[in-house]
Protein backbone atom coordinates (compact mmCIF):
# COMPACT_ATOMS: atom_id res chain seq x y z
CA UNK A 1 0.00 0.00 0.00
CA UNK A 2 2.53 2.59 0.58
CA UNK A 3 5.87 3.59 -1.27
CA UNK A 4 9.07 4.62 0.82
CA UNK A 5 11.26 6.14 0.43
CA UNK A 6 9.74 9.13 -1.10
CA UNK A 7 11.64 11.73 -3.26
CA UNK A 8 8.80 14.66 -2.16
CA UNK A 9 8.94 17.00 1.01
CA UNK A 10 6.65 15.72 3.37
CA UNK A 11 4.88 19.47 3.24
CA UNK A 12 4.07 18.64 -0.69
CA UNK A 13 3.11 15.06 -0.44
CA UNK A 14 0.86 15.92 2.44
CA UNK A 15 -0.52 19.41 0.29
CA UNK A 16 -1.29 16.68 -2.37
CA UNK A 17 -2.49 13.42 -0.55
CA UNK A 18 -4.84 15.50 2.49
CA UNK A 19 -7.29 16.69 0.33
CA UNK A 20 -7.36 13.27 -2.06
CA UNK A 21 -7.95 11.54 1.11
CA UNK A 22 -10.36 13.46 2.25
CA UNK A 23 -11.91 13.24 -1.29
CA UNK A 24 -12.43 9.57 -1.19
CA UNK A 25 -14.05 9.66 2.05
CA UNK A 26 -16.44 12.32 1.14
CA UNK A 27 -18.14 10.51 -2.07
CA UNK A 28 -16.94 6.94 -0.12
CA UNK A 29 -19.56 8.04 2.44
CA UNK A 30 -22.06 9.67 0.25
CA UNK A 31 -22.34 6.06 -1.67
CA UNK A 32 -22.62 4.50 1.55
CA UNK A 33 -25.30 6.03 2.94
CA UNK A 34 -27.44 5.32 -0.54
CA UNK A 35 -26.22 1.84 -0.55
CA UNK A 36 -27.88 1.53 2.83
CA UNK A 37 -30.55 3.60 2.63
CA UNK A 38 -32.17 2.92 -1.02
CA UNK A 39 -32.95 -0.60 -2.43
CA UNK A 40 -31.15 0.49 -6.09
CA UNK A 41 -33.65 -1.69 -8.58
CA UNK A 42 -30.75 -1.45 -11.39
CA UNK A 43 -28.97 -3.65 -9.12
CA UNK A 44 -29.25 -6.80 -8.05
CA UNK A 45 -29.15 -7.49 -4.20
CA UNK A 46 -26.06 -8.98 -4.37
CA UNK A 47 -24.29 -6.46 -6.27
CA UNK A 48 -25.70 -4.24 -4.39
CA UNK A 49 -24.26 -5.49 -1.35
CA UNK A 50 -21.01 -6.17 -3.07
CA UNK A 51 -20.59 -2.88 -3.88
CA UNK A 52 -21.22 -1.51 -0.20
CA UNK A 53 -18.54 -4.05 0.78
CA UNK A 54 -16.24 -2.66 -1.49
CA UNK A 55 -17.15 0.54 -0.51
CA UNK A 56 -16.32 0.31 3.30
CA UNK A 57 -13.54 -1.25 2.91
CA UNK A 58 -12.17 1.76 0.33
CA UNK A 59 -13.49 4.07 3.52
CA UNK A 60 -11.67 2.25 5.80
CA UNK A 61 -8.41 1.63 4.12
CA UNK A 62 -8.62 5.38 3.57
CA UNK A 63 -8.72 6.31 7.13
CA UNK A 64 -6.12 3.84 7.91
CA UNK A 65 -3.95 5.80 5.44
CA UNK A 66 -5.44 9.62 6.63
CA UNK A 67 -3.85 8.19 10.16
CA UNK A 68 -0.46 7.13 8.93
CA UNK A 69 -0.15 10.59 6.95
CA UNK A 70 -0.87 12.08 10.29
CA UNK A 71 1.09 10.36 12.23
CA UNK A 72 4.27 10.21 10.52
CA UNK A 73 3.99 13.82 9.76
CA UNK A 74 3.76 12.95 6.27
CA UNK A 75 6.38 10.56 5.91
CA UNK A 76 4.69 7.92 4.04
CA UNK A 77 2.82 7.79 0.51
CA UNK A 78 0.18 5.72 -1.22
CA UNK A 79 1.19 3.73 -4.02
CA UNK A 80 -0.25 4.82 -7.30
CA UNK A 81 -2.07 1.33 -7.85
CA UNK A 82 -4.17 1.70 -4.33
CA UNK A 83 -4.92 5.33 -5.66
CA UNK A 84 -5.90 3.90 -8.87
CA UNK A 85 -8.16 1.52 -7.61
CA UNK A 86 -9.98 4.07 -4.91
CA UNK A 87 -11.01 6.59 -8.32
CA UNK A 88 -12.14 3.78 -9.95
CA UNK A 89 -14.53 2.99 -7.32
CA UNK A 90 -15.35 6.95 -6.97
CA UNK A 91 -16.08 6.60 -10.59
CA UNK A 92 -17.97 3.33 -9.92
CA UNK A 93 -19.92 5.39 -7.19
CA UNK A 94 -20.61 8.98 -8.89
CA UNK A 95 -22.33 6.12 -11.90
CA UNK A 96 -24.62 4.58 -9.41
CA UNK A 97 -25.65 8.21 -8.17
CA UNK A 98 -26.44 9.13 -11.48
CA UNK A 99 -28.22 6.15 -11.88
CA UNK A 100 -30.34 6.07 -9.05
CA UNK A 101 -31.35 9.51 -9.81
CA UNK A 102 -32.19 8.26 -13.16
CA UNK A 103 -34.77 5.65 -11.99
CA UNK A 104 -36.39 8.34 -9.54
CA UNK A 105 -37.68 10.77 -12.14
Amino acid sequence: MFNSPLPAEPELLRALLEPLLDDFQYWFGRSQALLESERLTFLTESEQQEMLERVLESKQSVSVMQSLLTATDGQVGVDMQVLMGWHKLVHECWGLSTRYRQSQQ
